[in-house]
């Protein structure tokens, strides 16, 4: 069956086992595999370089596009395989790693990664593993799920080492645009000026001599654990549509909108499907990943086209999408994530963008990474790819956490990944605080007015009001700032003893 799926008779010699194409990969290489969001990774060659590890010294650097599935990362980690990785990851063992000192994690834009590959301001990439559906009569590979970086390693690196996975349908060919920019320093600009538009080719062209091995797999990609939309998360979501059904009635945006972007995970893909009950027809998406809310968009007529670099969806979703491959695929598009998450395109496109946010402080800066300020949680990711370029920058949040212990919104952020002047709105169950054209003090009364919980609300006025006293653009007790999290971490709660009464 394999053979249908290879279609460069010459390299059918290159088919061998998993352990065999592994052994291409040495101790202190710098590996590139493909993979974005839990979509399109490669199944296979991670398990042998895991099983190796445990009688041979192993250590190599990572790159991916986003995070892996199928545990890879968990056995990768356990394994002590990885000795640096980059640019996102979201498993639980890693994390440890990575915040115990034990494994080097490079948390980058997801625009960045190729850019600094291509400028040889990081190692290089010796062996590329990319999964695929098929390889072309020219030698071209055929990503399956998700494109992430997977052409720029295959083209940038020495080897590459392709799994072609069965369980994936062929019929995916055709749903891939693969475009690279050009070389520096004359890149031409990038010639996309509609989220719909194609400009590139349906494969990777890469050199067939590149390919040194082909592994045979058949495994299904991890299900996105995107939890269904609740009471808060339906909150936020009708607070954020009668924001914008204001902007359509001002005549800042038309009844279309602009195109769409949600980061990955619970929240953002919930207040995306909210828009599913919103009055606004012929939308259209160009962001990282799709999410079921994309498909029950696409479903329900309110969506026209998406544009992304990954396909991550639940089970029942993923059967659907796959079912009826042929009729997604005219309204559906996969491009590599450094023309997803490309700043030119993003500013020229003019994107609302719908990001989740860990904790906000009262002046619009928003952490999305590091709890406590220390703790590395998941990644930036690309919200800081998106936020920055936004015709209109979103971040969305439940006000707390843990039971009303934790308040998202804090004076201070612990730690910044999106300044204020990325940030244009703040949503939570609450309201919405629309922070356009505001000093810092407006910002703070917005934001504690409408974004904050009742439990925390009358903390923050206080903090504001004796923090104005001493002046300043953006008044802060420096003493203080950051005291809420002291509290958290020896008396367990922001809000000290009477918060946790109150909540109880």
């Amino acid at each position: 069956m394999y053979k249908e799926r290879i279609r460069l008779a010459s390299l059918l010699d290159k088919v061998m086992p998993a352990e065999a194409a592994a052994a291409m990969i040495r101790d202190g290489m710098t590996v590139g595999m493909s993979g974005f969001t839990r979509a399109g990774d490669c199944k296979a060659v991670p398990q042998a370089l895991a099983r190796r590890a445990a009688h041979e010294p192993l250590r190599i650097t990572l790159m991916t596009g986003a995070s892996l599935g199928n545990d890879t990362d968990k056995m990768l980690a356990e394994a002590n395989v990885l000795a640096r990785r980059l640019p996102f990851q979201v498993d639980a063992t890693l994390r440890r790693k990575i915040n115990a000192g034990e494994v080097m994690f490079i948390d980058q834009h997801l625009s960045e990664t190729v850019e600094q590959l291509r400028g040889r301001q990081i190692a290089p990439v010796d062996v590329a593993v990319v999964e695929a559906v098929a390889i072309t009569e020219s030698g071209g590979i055929v990503p399956s799920t998700s494109v992430g970086n997977s052409a720029s390693f295959a083209m940038l690196a020495q080897k590459v080492i392709v799994e072609i996975n069965l369980s994936m349908p062929a019929g995916l060919e055709g749903l891939h645009d693969i475009y690279l920019p050009t070389a520096r320093p004359h890149r031409q600009p990038i010639p996309l000026v509609s989220v719909d538009q194609r400009i590139g080719l349906p494969f990777i062209p890469v050199d067939p001599a590149k390919i040194a091995a082909i592994v045979i797999t058949q495994k299904d990609d991890s299900p996105s654990n995107a939890l269904p939309p609740d009471q808060e998360t339906r909150q936020i979501a009708g607070h954020l549509n009668d924001f914008l059904s204001h902007e359509v009635r001002s005549g800042r945006l038309a009844p279309s909108l602009q195109p769409l972007q949600a980061g990955i995970g619970t929240i953002a893909n919930a207040v995306l499907h909210g828009l599913i009950d919103s009055p606004f027809r012929d939308l259209t998406m160009y962001s990282e990943v799709l999410q079921d809310s994309t498909i029950e968009l696409l479903d329900a007529g309110r969506l026209r086209f998406a544009s992304a670099s990954s396909v991550t969806l639940t089970s029942a979703v993923y059967a659907r999408f796959l079912a009826d491959l042929e009729r997604y695929k005219a309204r559906v598009i996969l491009r590599p994530q450094e023309i997803s998450n490309h700043p030119e395109l993003l500013r020229r496109l003019g994107l609302i963008t719908i990001n989740t946010a860990l904790e906000c402080d009262i002046y619009g800066n928003v952490n999305s990474t590091h709890v406590g300020g220390t703790h590395m949680m998941n990644g930036i990711g690309g919200s800081g790819d998106f936020a920055r370029n936004a015709h209109l920058s979103v971040f969305v949040t439940k006000s707390m956490a843990k039971a009303g212990a934790i308040s998202s919104i804090v004076p201070m952020v612990s730690h910044v990944d999106h300044t204020e002047h990325d940030v244009d709105v703040i949503v939570t169950e609450h309201g919405l605080a629309d922070l356009r054209g505001l000093a810092p003090r407006e910002r703070a009364q917005q934001v504690i007015a409408n974004c904050a919980d009742p439990l925390y609300r009358e903390l923050l006025r206080d903090y504001v009001t004796r923090a104005t006293r001493r002046g300043g653009h953006t008044p802060h007790l420096i003493e203080e700032a950051l005291a809420w999290h002291v509290r958290l971490r020896e008396q367990g709660t922001m809000g000290g003893t009477k918060v946790a009464l109150a909540a109880a």
